[in-house]
């Protein structure tokens, strides 16, 4: 074969594993997979993911240079909270690029709303929980908090009653459609050059990681790569909490209820052997939010996630692809959260009323309470599954 030949079947190699990569979408069994591990890891290194933290750093540093809060918060570039966040927006920004898929869009008035009025109920709910559905359900549930399971309640019951008002406004709201966007004569279109950026922005990120362990950041650069990692996944695979909780409810399907509880599974038994080992604290996402912060929380974020569009993690990945509403989204929760969050930790009463931390191998011992989260995730698992053949709970329109 001559050298012209083979360079051009590697070319064709090259291309084809790239569109397999950034082309095709990713099945959401191969995400809950690598969001497991990547989720075992980030945890095993410093501390498990999250999204709220990193929202309310950001919105503590609007507040504080507005004058409204005193106390410095730590710098977003530095703060674990924040880069966390960071890392899963950029990771999905990157993502969005590399697949030519980035692009903002215009939005009707009652989805900016509804934009405005579940990013409001989301950052109250999150503060409430201790976390949105990453920190307050997901982390919780794997770190072994009673607080998971209570919020997985509240979660189903939120996103049910905010189905039942979208079927509502279906019956009884105008729709309100909006013109596609037009790319005017001889304008420029940067789709084809989007790729060439994204790779760019990768060799930036690996440039900020060894600058971090340059000046003793090590973790921080770690925790980036790790969550930039995770917001790839997450953008690649569209895979999304929200439709774990409203899909089996709204149309039947379970595709992604079904991932997001393996990779809980899969999580939990990281999370579990890290602590039992004690190579992370046993405290470690406990919050103090059992019973009312957890199951009230976790009903109004529920609510906020759904008509909304989007969970925590959800807004971010999509945020990072440049959709409109889930910027606004974002812009709320973490303004919302952490104004809400200064409120309850002014007042002694509101913070005793959301309850205490339930470490539940402290009752059940390491191995029961591993059955016992793997029980309800199992029951979750065969409920939906029932209800995919029988759609007994599909709510009708």
């Amino acid at each position: 074969m001559s050298d012209e030949k083979e360079r051009s079947v590697l070319m064709e190699v090259v291309n084809a594993g790239y569109g397999n990569i950034f082309y095709k979408q990713w099945s959401v069994t191969t995400a809950a997979l690598l969001i497991a591990i990547l989720s075992v890891i980030t945890f095993a290194w410093a501390r498990p993911w999250g999204v709220v933290g990193g929202l309310r750093n950001w919105g503590d540093w609007v507040f504080y240079l507005a004058g409204v809060f005193d106390k410095k918060p730590v710098h977003p570039l530095e703060s674990t909270n924040s880069i966390l966040t960071l890392g899963l927006l950029y990771g999905a920004f990157v993502s969005a690029l590399m697949s030519k898929q980035f692009a903002f869009h215009k939005i009707p008035r009652l989805e900016l709303y509804k934009a405005l009025v579940g990013g409001l109920l989301m950052g109250i709910g999150s503060s409430m929980a201790g976390g949105c559905n990453i920190g307050g359900f997901f982390d919780a549930s794997a770190a072994l908090s009673l607080g998971g399971p209570i919020m997985l309640v509240g979660l189903l019951i939120g996103a049910n009653v905010a189905i039942r008002y979208l079927y509502w406004e279906m019956e009884h709201l105008p729709t309100q459609a909006v013109a596609p966007s037009k790319k005017s004569p001889g304008g420029f279109d940067w789709k084809p050059l989007q790729p060439y950026f994204g790779a760019a922005l990768i060799g930036f990120a690996v440039l900020a990681v060894l600058y971090y362990a340059r000046i003793s950041l090590t973790t921080v650069g770690i925790l980036f790569l790790c969550t930039l990692a995770i917001g790839m996944v997450f953008q690649r695979s569209r895979i999304c909490f929200v439709a774990g909780f409203r899909d089996p409810f709204m149309t039947g399907e379970t595709d992604k209820t079904k991932a997001v509880i393996v990779c809980l599974i899969l999580t939990t038994l990281g999370y579990a052997a890290l602590k039992w080992t004690g190579l992370r604290g046993e405290q470690v996402y406990i919050s103090d939010t059992v019973w009312f912060g957890s199951l009230i929380g976790g009903l109004i974020f529920g609510f906020g996630m759904v008509i909304s569009g989007g969970c925590g993690s959800g807004c971010v990945f999509r945020a990072g692809e440049g959709n409109v509403k889930l910027i606004i989204v974002l812009v709320v929760f973490a303004l919302s959260n952490s104004i809400f969050k200064a409120i309850i930790r002014s007042s002694e009463t509101f913070t005793a009323l959301l309850g205490n931390g339930v470490f539940l191998p402290d009752h059940l011992s390491y191995f029961g309470s591993v059955l016992a989260i793997i029980a309800v995730l199992l029951a979750w698992y065969l409920f939906v599954a029932w209800n995919e053949e029988t759609e007994r709970f599909v709510i009708e329109l």
